[in-house]
């Protein structure tokens, strides 16, 4: 890996929100952060960040895009007084696909704290990067739960970088359609919003068609790019790398906030892209050399070890670290078998179904929409509201190698059966996902 300029990157990770379990057979697995953070360790990718144990976030920090009767509710309900709860389940769309679990609100609190301190750290120019794996939860509405997401901690992020950035580039990667995101800002020029995803075939969330392009002020400042099955790293890229050429140079934006769902991942529990580790942090390498400050967030992702992995291969593009295809020996090793190794083959046969003229004719369209944007729309910046965080709240590791305990190990240790092995998982399945 060629060295590229040095960066300052934070990266935010509380050992605690890898310890709530969304339920017996649910597809999302907290867990998968403390496999990443273990790799992140024994691969000395630390050596390089600035680590940080995340601010919590407030209710009225979430309240800044939520409704405040959604976020009482989460902050009262639990699995013991449900029954009291029954209409407003209903209501704000919490049951099945986002279960109400014990410490839920709490979990809510820590992945968007983290994204909130990365945006406060970048607007104050305290890191070039950040890095947030626990973040990126782009269902989540206004008034309501979606696809495993509870509180939309990347809008929350973003309207705090509007304090400092006249113009926010959203781009989303996960292979489930960033809806909510889009929605929060679909009526203004100071965010674009891109996203690759899969479309079609009734898969969730079933927005994300090329012609929502945005309304008023917003117009042409949604860009969807929305894709069939199989597609694959070579395919991928020719619409990548071309429409974010595009996009970055025509809109310019100050500040880029990247979601990497790694469902996009070939043999994803619930994705259907044949995406490689290297095809998918292609995208964070492109990103990366445009240069500007730079918010990473994880998202989608229930092939657990290759989240791990794949999460792990980003932290050390983003650090100009090259690291061995050899895992080292870690306190999780027995998830990354039967090969051991960082780049599995995650290829599954299905066919790709982006015909070139199909990929051709979306990537024109695109690059014609974008032609019709106002060039870097300007604004007028008013006096800047105080930041949220005070930095002498900050706490920075004190021991940044630390790791769990032995016991509290065993505590993750999951049965046979949530070892997911893609198709091959018979554990009880959903169609609704990050």
């Amino acid at each position: 890996m060629t060295e590229g300029p040095k960066n300052k990157v934070a990266y935010f990770y509380d050992m605690d929100v890898s310890r709530f379990h969304y339920g017996p057979g649910h597809p999302m697995k907290p867990h998968r952060l403390a496999l990443t953070h273990t790799l992140v360790l024994h691969y000395g990718l630390h050596n390089k960040l600035q680590m940080f144990k995340p601010y919590r976030a407030t209710r009225h920090d979430m309240c800044r895009f939520h409704s405040e009767e959604y976020i009482n509710f989460l902050q009262r309900v639990t699995p013991m007084n449900l029954t009291g709860f029954t209409k407003n389940l209903q209501v704000f769309n919490v049951g099945d696909d986002c279960p109400v679990f014990p410490g839920l609100y709490d979990f809510c609190s820590m992945y968007t704290g983290a994204s909130l301190q990365a945006a406060t750290m970048l607007n104050n120019k305290k890191c070039d990067i950040a890095i947030n794996w626990s973040g990126g939860l782009h269902h989540a509405k206004k008034y309501e739960a979606s696809g495993f997401c509870y509180v939309n901690d990347i809008v929350i992020a973003i309207l705090e970088l509007l304090k400092y950035h006249s113009r926010v580039l959203y781009l989303d990667i996960d292979v489930h359609h960033g809806d909510g995101v889009q929605e929060a800002f679909y009526l203004t020029d100071r965010v674009m919003t891109v996203s690759f995803h899969k479309y079609g075939n009734y898969f969730f969330p079933g927005t994300g068609d090329m012609y929502e392009l945005g309304v008023e002020s917003g117009r042409y400042y949604s860009i969807n790019v929305p894709l069939k099955d199989g597609i694959n790293d070579h395919t991928y890229h020719q619409l990548f790398k071309p429409i974010m050429q595009a996009v970055m140079e025509s809109y310019q934006p100050t500040c880029v906030v990247m979601q990497c769902g790694a469902d996009s991942l070939g043999c994803d529990r619930l994705g259907c892209f044949n995406l490689t580790i290297d095809g998918h942090g292609e995208c964070v390498r492109f990103m990366k050399g445009f240069g500007v400050p730079l918010m990473f967030l994880g998202g989608g992702g229930y092939t657990v070890r290759n989240v791990a992995r794949c999460w792990t291969h980003e932290t050390s593009i983003i650090v100009n670290q090259d690291i061995s295809d050899e895992l080292p020996y870690n306190e999780y090793f027995e998830y990354f078998g039967p090969d051991y190794t960082l780049r599995p083959d995650t290829s599954r046969g299905i066919e790709n179904q982006n015909t070139k003229q199909y990929l051709d004719q979306l990537k024109q369209m695109i690059l014609d929409n974008l032609k019709m944007i106002d060039h870097a729309p300007s604004v007028q910046m008013q006096e800047v509201p105080p930041d949220l965080l005070s930095f002498d709240n900050y706490e920075e590791f004190s021991d940044p190698e630390v790791r769990e305990t032995q016991e509290q190990v065993l505590q993750h240790v999951a049965p046979a059966n949530e070892f997911y092995d893609g198709d091959k998982d018979n554990d009880k399945e959903s169609d609704v996902s990050i």
